[in-house]
């Protein structure tokens, strides 16, 4: 196995790989820029790695959807903590799972048309929404406009942009290169630049000009701001209060077989399946995975119940996701100790992959639950309601 001293450009995979875990952390707190970062993270990766000839990206692109799944499923699990509108956020938990599922099947078989047929819709959504809070109370937004919105960016945006990427297998920086400049395809941009100043910073200058023509035309058709621009998701965050806390602890704590395990279960057994297939060395089988993973989940989730019991903020859900990695890790290594008795090796790295993934959904999951729970279920959860859109 080569390492970074064998092969410094590794050093680059390994920073880009690192940025794509870390950066979708941010989407909680600051959900436009966050995606949008990890939008722009996913967009560039690829053509970075082109950059640096040693490095071989033959089996990238699995890893690569992998982690589009990851960052998404931030993104869903973010709706939790702070979307007020329900209708909306039931919308996008059909789209994110529509996708999910479509991905998992694609890993599954390799049928790249299945990628069309479950396009990534949620994405775009979630940045609709986002953007649309940034300045209006969500709140205001009519089933109608939800509807429309997901239909628009289904139909117009993600169809033909699936079909472009998957079908059609084309790499919009690689076309560019090809047929607008007529360069080869590993022909940095920078030397692209030197030979065509002009016409680069005419085209930057094209697209800003388009940009901001649609923001005129837009903003001509917007109503008033509710309120002053915020990119951060707790600038309007309602005040809950300790009653409240204690009511959506309780009501989360109460019984552990519920539609919240099975949505984590199906939701964490899912992205295991998508790394299961691009990851190097995992021995079980995917029905081995979707047991192991069901059990852990409801471990875990009996384990999360009782530390929410604790207390409720920033620092009681670090502690939580301390305390799982822990208790997972240590049932990892006890586990690999008794399969390498029986002479059948576990990879520790991989496994220890999966435990951090596990933790960490699970984590962000129930935490932000109980925020979900304390606007739409427990009493004073909820905002006045203003004039729809």
């Amino acid at each position: 196995m080569l390492t970074i001293l064998d092969n410094p450009d590794l050093l680059v995979f390994w920073f880009v790989a690192a940025a794509r875990f870390i950066v979708p952390l941010t989407i909680p707190r600051y959900p436009l820029p966050g995606i949008t970062a990890s939008l722009i993270l996913d967009a560039v990766d690829q053509t970075i790695f082109q950059q640096f000839p040693g490095l071989d990206l033959k089996n990238y692109q699995g890893y690569d959807k992998a982690l589009d799944i990851y960052y998404l499923t931030i993104a869903y699990i973010s709706t939790l903590r702070n979307w007020k509108n329900h209708f909306a956020f039931q919308v996008s938990r059909f789209l994110f799972y529509w996708r999910l599922v479509g991905v998992a099947l694609f890993e599954l078989t390799q049928l790249r048309m299945l990628l069309l047929i479950f396009p990534n819709t949620f994405e775009y959504f979630f940045i609709f929404y986002e953007a649309f809070r940034l300045r209006w109370d969500p709140s205001r937004m009519s089933k109608k406009l939800v509807i429309g919105a997901a239909a628009l960016i289904w139909i117009v945006i993600k169809l033909p942009q699936e079909y472009w990427i998957h079908i059609g297998q084309i790499d919009t920086t690689d076309w560019i290169k090809m047929y607008l400049f007529g360069v080869p395809v590993d022909t940095s941009w920078g030397m692209i630049f030197n030979t065509w100043p002009g016409v680069c910073l005419g085209g930057l200058i094209a697209v800003g000009a388009f940009l901001y023509a649609i923001w005129r035309l837009l903003k001509k058709r917007l109503p008033l701001p509710d309120r002053p621009l915020a990119f951060s998701a707790d600038a309007y965050q309602p005040a809950y209060s300790s009653e409240q806390v204690r009511q959506a602890v309780e009501m989360e704590a109460t019984q552990i077989l519920d539609t919240a395990l099975l949505e984590k279960i199906l939701l964490v057994t899912l992205v295991s399946l998508c790394f299961a297939q691009v990851l190097p060395g995992v021995q079980a089988t995917d029905l081995e995975l979707v047991f192991l993973v069901s059990i852990v989940v409801i471990l875990n989730t009996t384990l999360s119940h009782w530390l929410a019991r604790r207390g409720f903020g920033g620092v009681f859900t670090l502690l939580q996701f301390v305390v799982l990695v822990l208790v997972n890790s240590t049932a990892l290594l006890v586990y690999s100790v008794l399969r390498n008795m029986i002479g059948d090796r576990v990879i520790f790295a991989n496994a220890l992959f999966f435990i951090i993934l596990f933790s960490l959904l699970i984590t962000l999951y129930d935490r932000f639950r109980q925020v979900y729970l304390m606007r739409f279920s427990t009493s004073g959860g909820s905002s006045q309601k203003k004039p729809e859109m």
